[in-house]
């Protein structure tokens, strides 16, 4: 069944100053919240700091921290941290290959590079019992050195989920070109572009062993498995530059605040539309792209799934966490956090995203509006709006205790993230 039940909840949004839901905040400046903007009764301190390039991460049962590296830092792409109260201290380091995804699943973690995915046996104590024999999950996806995060996820029944990522904006005859035209049938979408789905316990897996699970899909960083609703969620990273390609159909503002960043519900065989179509937040619909001749107006994308919720464009979702503790007020509890990476394609509108946001869901649906949860990681208002922030959220993860734990991959810092109140 495909996810076009879901356009119901598609939120009217405004300008990224409007979005700002009005919650209690305390103060940023507050020793108690490491700098952050968070709701009021909440606090947050950093766990460990200056790891290098953090992207996704995974929490022990003992509370221990393991961090995928963007960028190996001396020979070592995952990093595994001890965390003793409120602060972690590195143990050791192992796997030299760079790379996004994270995962700890049935006493294995799994972690891949930008080509392959990778499962290390775990002990009792959730330790790695040998760091430095892998076995390969996974092997050869598509790297082109753009879109190139392998972000993954496990489902209950066994099977690991991949995403690959598009290396292309929209599948042009010349990426990027002003007024290119779109490839015929864009072969992109035959080895990248899309989620696959592949066994979570069988070696050496290529493509073809594989299911092809969704298409259309530009880029996915940040996904997870929905428990309340046994479904696959994923946030894709929309297109960019509609006024440089084609100054005549679109103004800056236009494509600075569009095409939105898209939270979507996956079930196997969806398509996304990406290259042909692109979702205008403001105005509701699905739009076909100008590379296959639209002109900014004429909607488009018959068969394909509507979004779940369609956030600003540019901002740059690489984090994804459906909350399931018991710690945070009963209102969070099954909702969306997603971490906004932060966009560098605003002009002339000022930069935005830089932080944690939620989304209310009930029964597995999202129900009401999104909110700004945690904000400040930028720093100064002139550091955020023009571009030059000092943290850039990116990894979610949940401890047992119920905290949220957000990394950043500028500055290498951790945070934790508790209710106090």
């Amino acid at each position: 069944m495909k996810n076009n039940r879901l356009l119901p909840f598609i939120l009217p949004l405004m300008a990224i100053p409007a979005l700002v839901i009005s919650i209690a905040l305390k103060n940023p400046s507050s020793a108690d919240t490491a700098g952050l903007i968070l709701p009021s009764g909440f606090e947050a301190n950093i766990v460990a700091d200056n790891l290098g390039s953090a992207r996704h991460i995974a929490i022990t049962k003992q509370g221990d921290i393991y961090v995928k590296l963007n960028r190996a830092k001396n020979g070592k792409g995952i990093l595994y941290l001890h965390q003793t109260g409120d602060k972690a201290t590195v143990v050791n380091g192992f796997g030299n290959y760079a790379g996004t995804g994270m995962y700890i699943k049935n006493g294995y973690l799994y972690a891949s590079s930008n080509e392959d995915v990778y499962r290390y046996k775990l002990n009792d104590k959730d330790e790695v019992i040998n760091p430095n024999e892998p076995e390969r999950i996974v092997v050869g996806l598509l790297n082109r050195h753009e879109h190139e995060s392998k972000s993954i996820v496990l489902d209950n029944n066994g099977n690991i989920y991949v995403n690959v990522g598009a290396y292309s904006n929209s599948c042009q005859e010349k990426d990027r070109q002003k007024g290119s035209m779109g490839r015929k049938g864009c072969p992109i979408l035959d080895s990248a572009g899309g989620i696959w789905e592949f066994k979570a316990d069988k070696l050496n897996q290529h493509y073809g062993d594989g299911i092809h699970y969704a298409k259309g899909l530009r880029n996915v960083v940040g996904l997870d498995w929905n428990q309340q609703d046994n479904q696959l969620f994923v946030m894709q990273h929309g297109r960019d530059q509609l006024h440089d390609l084609f100054p005549d159909l679109y103004t800056t503002q236009q494509s600075a605040i569009e095409p939105a960043e898209c939270l979507y519900a996956i079930k196997e065989g969806d398509n996304a539309g990406w290259p042909y179509i692109y979702y205008d937040q403001e105005k509701h619909e699905k739009i076909l792209a100008p590379e296959y001749g639209g002109d900014g107006r004429k909607t488009a994308g018959e068969g394909t799934i509507n979004p779940a919720v369609a956030f600003p464009g540019h901002l740059a979702p690489d984090g994804l966490l459906f909350y399931t503790g018991n710690q945070f007020p009963e209102r969070y509890k099954n909702g969306a956090f997603i971490a906004f990476h932060g966009s560098w394609n605003r002009a002339p509108e000022p930069q935005a995203g830089y932080f944690v946001v939620f989304q209310p869901f009930k029964d597995g649906r999202p129900d009401g509006k999104w909110e700004v949860f945690a904000d400040g990681f930028a720093g100064t208002q002139t550091q955020k709006e023009s571009g030059n922030a000092v943290h850039r959220p990116c990894g979610l993860a949940q401890g047992l205790d119920g905290s949220l734990y957000v990394t950043d991959d500028n500055k290498g810092t951790i945070y934790k993230i508790s209710y106090k109140k």
